[in-house]
């Protein structure tokens, strides 16, 4: 079976990279599957999780946004903040959510409402990924 390179990289850190049969990433306009051998694309992505579907198993890693480029032969997403989901903190995500709500409610600009709903994207794509993760371990 024909492979694609994956590199997931934070502001920080090298978190994933290695070989896998394909990739799944949420894209601005949708989830994005990229199998080897498709087509160059450079696309943004909204905060949530990437799937890296490998010989032994699939991957979950929480990203913040950020860009995805294609290549026919690797796949670099470029992040924030990546997370590996088993080690996303639920009582930090529901902190931020909450102080994002909050946020909301005293916003009195144009600027204050963009950037605390971005927050709060953030910290409801991070608790969509525990709850999904959960789900699987029972």
């Amino acid at each position: 079976m024909s492979m694609i390179q994956v590199d997931i990289v934070s502001a920080t850190e090298s978190l994933y990279s290695g070989e896998a049969k394909c990739v799944f990433a949420p894209g601005v306009s949708g989830e994005l599957g990229i199998y080897p051998q498709h087509l160059a694309l450079l696309s943004t992505l909204r905060p949530g999780e990437v799937r890296v579907e490998t010989e032994s198993g699939i991957e979950s890693i929480y990203v913040s946004g950020g860009i995805v480029e294609v290549q026919p032969s690797i796949v670099t997403i470029f992040s924030d903040t990546a997370i590996r989901a088993n080690d996303l903190d639920e009582s930090k995500a529901l902190e931020a959510k909450q102080r994002a709500e909050e946020e909301m409610a005293n916003a009195d600009t144009d600027h204050d409402i963009t950037s605390t709903q971005a927050a709060l994207a953030e910290s409801m794509a991070q608790l969509q990924l525990i709850s999904k993760m959960r789900g699987k371990k029972r």
